[in-house]
């Protein structure tokens, strides 16, 4: 029986032979995922971008239950996997949606992770083991209206006031605002920049979701508002102190992107491959067309690549080598190819590429935060020119 050219596809992946660069363990872990955002996630999710909604709790519970909030930490009844483990569930979770992945990545790499590193125990035994049940909910406010790039210019504060500390500010931009159990909230004292936990409910804090996105509508955004409130002296993060703290946090969630953002790209290649092999024009394949074979090729190419990339800085933090400017290289290069992965694949899908019935535009509109968030574009392309140089150009 003769095979059709069809019948010998193969995975964008497999020429790059991926599989034999992972453990059985990773593999699993992968495969998990994936089972959960095909049977679960992936049904509802053109309908919870329409809305601009999804039920939170519920997801959170549902990631809870696979053990992928706060997998990369150990304790306090986190998995303790490793950073590849941890790379490939954001990488499967970025396939099926930006959004999801940013729940799970500010919950462990942010919230979870700020307590784990610089929280006391009791604020570790407190709050950890719920969130990683998914029980409880984090957030992690950091940046505000007019200090993104620059959370050095945070117009936060916390004074205090006999034992207590008192903070107002506001933090914008906030991932799982609204819907969080605690939030993570950095403020400027007169010892320099510390972390607070506050709790949901805390009188004079308040969370108002940011309405009218167009990018990441399967997700809650939202404003942080603290007005004069109240927290005892054991609130605060005991081993946070100046922007290292924070920074050090965000360094784990950008981690994260470098993966998730090709789950991105890969879902939108696969999504293309399927189309053009049905799609016919002028009576042929559009997949037989040479153009559509280039633009498949080529993107290919930048999205193995990028998962190699991603898996090589994946080995690194695990020897504990990795650096800030590593992960700014894989942030900036992984983010950009996947959304001209992205829009590539628009192209070749046509008019049915701005519909909600394929992935594509959805993930194209996701991915113009991503290239935003955790450190834009042009702040992670001076990191990595100082680097080089040795010349800070920030100023």
């Amino acid at each position: 029986m003769t095979t059709s050219p069809r019948d010998r596809t193969v995975h964008p992946t497999a020429l790059f032979g991926i599989d034999g660069l992972l453990s059985d363990e990773e593999r699993e872990i992968r495969a998990t995922v994936r089972r959960l955002c095909d049977k679960e996630l992936r049904p509802h999710l053109p309908e919870w971008f329409d809305k601009g909604g999804i039920p939170a709790r519920e997801l959170a519970r549902q990631f809870g239950s696979i053990g992928v909030l706060g997998m990369h930490l150990e304790g306090y009844g986190c998995a303790g996997m490793g950073a590849v483990s941890y790379g490939l569930a954001c990488l499967e979770l970025e396939a099926a949606d930006s959004g999801l992945r940013s729940l799970v990545s500010v919950q462990g790499s942010l919230a979870m992770f700020a307590i784990w590193k610089h929280g006391s125990e009791e604020q570790k035994q407190r709050w950890l083991p719920a969130m990683a049940r998914g029980e409880a909910i984090g957030c992690f406010g950091l940046t505000e209206p007019d200090f993104g790039s620059d959370p050095a210019g945070m117009r936060t504060r916390a004074r205090r006031d006999g034992a207590d500390w008192i903070l107002s500010g506001t933090k914008m931009w906030i991932t799982n605002g609204s819907v969080a159990d605690v939030a993570v909230v950095w403020a400027r004292t007169d010892d320099g920049i510390r972390g607070f936990l506050v709790p949901a409910g805390t009188p004079g804090f308040q969370a108002r979701d940011i309405e009218r996105k167009l990018s990441l509508r399967a997700s809650v955004t939202s404003e942080l508002v603290l007005d004069e409130v109240r927290l005892p002296a054991d609130a605060m993060l005991p081993g946070a102190r100046g922007l290292s703290g924070p920074l050090s946090c965000l360094n784990e969630a950008r981690f994260g992107i470098v993966f998730g953002a090709i789950g991105a790209a890969l879902d939108c290649l696969e999504t293309t491959i399927d189309y053009v092999g049905e799609r016919r024009v002028f009576d042929r394949p559009l997949a037989s067309y040479q153009l559509t074979q280039q633009k498949l090729a080529d993107m290919t190419l930048e999205a193995g690549k990028g998962l190699l990339l991603a898996i090589h800085l994946g080995r690194l933090k695990e020897a504990g080598t990795i650096t800030p400017e590593q992960v700014s290289v894989g942030k900036l290069n992984n983010v950009r190819e996947a959304i001209n992965i992205a829009r590539t694949c628009r192209t070749l899908l046509g008019a049915n590429g701005i519909t909600l019935e394929y992935p594509v535009i959805r993930h194209a509109a996701n991915l113009e935060s991503v290239l935003t968030y955790e450190g834009t574009s042009e702040v992670h392309s001076l990191v990595i020119g100082r680097a080089l140089t040795g010349e800070s150009a920030f100023q």
